[in-house]
């Protein structure tokens, strides 16, 4: 099963191509600082910007480091049903535990049409699927009664849930039963998330404070949701800078200053502004990460 803490791992750059070797570094730091998952070439590992040929090596290359230690759910996701097809049977062929499907942005389909785009991948893949809602950025919005009729197929495992709706969390436990994988997607609200009946987050900021946000989720996970907020309590100002310009950006920003990765975006991302970069170091010395 899927839980606990998953970085949406992000994708390192070096003068505008892929660092591999600092990918790999990062995976063996994730699974020593105890993270219970990785997310490749989701949004947050750039996804958009990558070419084909750079998102499926990137996948491999996770996989392959990761070497079934922890569950890899590789990002698959498309506005195009059949590029998304093809990119879940990639991230299946070469590993992979599981795919994250994001609702297809841009086109605006119907409810009926989330079903069949969802229903097409299902059957044309062996892994199980993880459904990425986030209206913010899909302008789609998959409603819990949609979820629960694609929840009927045996590979429709889950969702990562980033409304931001608590109550949503209920709404679907209820129509999707308890059994149904919720995943936050959002780090602001993930303690709350679980509270609700969540059972772990997809985490930006996990790329930089990975063992707090694993002992969060664990603590959750046990029922102890006094010392989960303590950790929460240390984290919120990070999660908040990080994410005051977009978050990939913030973190990446954040995990230079800790030497684990450069800050290097692409375009049409471009460089964190001074006042972020003041946010970002004040959330990463009240989290305890810097002095």
């Amino acid at each position: 099963m899927l839980q606990g803490s998953l970085p949406a791992l992000v994708t390192p750059f070096t003068n505008g191509g892929l660092d591999l070797d600092t990918l790999k570094k990062l995976v063996e730091w994730h699974i020593a600082e105890g993270s219970n998952g990785l997310v490749p070439v989701g949004t947050t590992g750039e996804s958009p910007t990558l070419t084909h040929a750079e998102h499926e090596t990137v996948v491999a290359e996770v996989v392959k480091a990761v070497a079934g230690r922890i569950p890899v759910v590789a990002g698959a996701g498309s506005n195009n049903t059949v590029e998304s097809i093809r990119l879940a049977r990639h991230a299946e062929s070469v590993g992979a535990d599981a795919a994250l499907v994001v609702t297809p942005y841009y086109n605006k389909p119907t409810q009926a049409g989330l079903i069949a785009h969802f229903t097409a991948i299902h059957e044309a893949c062996g892994l199980p699927i993880i459904i990425y809602n986030i209206p913010g950025r899909s302008v789609v919005d998959m409603m819990p009664s949609t979820m629960a009729d694609l929840a009927k197929l045996p590979r429709i495992v889950g969702v990562k849930d980033a409304t931001g709706d608590l109550a949503r969390v209920c709404d679907q436990r209820m129509l999707c039963g308890p059994e149904f994988i919720q995943l936050s997607g959002e780090d602001a609200t993930a303690h709350g998330f679980n509270a609700q009946g969540g059972v772990g987050c997809i985490s930006v900021t996990a790329n930089v404070a990975p063992k707090l946000l694993s002992q969060m989720q664990a603590h959750c996970l046990a029922g102890d949701y006094a010392a989960a907020l303590a950790i929460q309590d240390k984290l919120m100002p990070l999660h908040k800078a990080i994410f005051t310009e977009p978050g990939l950006v913030g973190v990446k920003y954040a995990m230079s200053e800790l030497g684990l990765c450069s800050p290097e975006v692409r375009l049409p991302l471009v460089p964190l502004t001074d006042n972020t970069k003041a946010l970002v170091n004040a959330g990463l010395r009240h989290a305890g990460l810097t002095s």
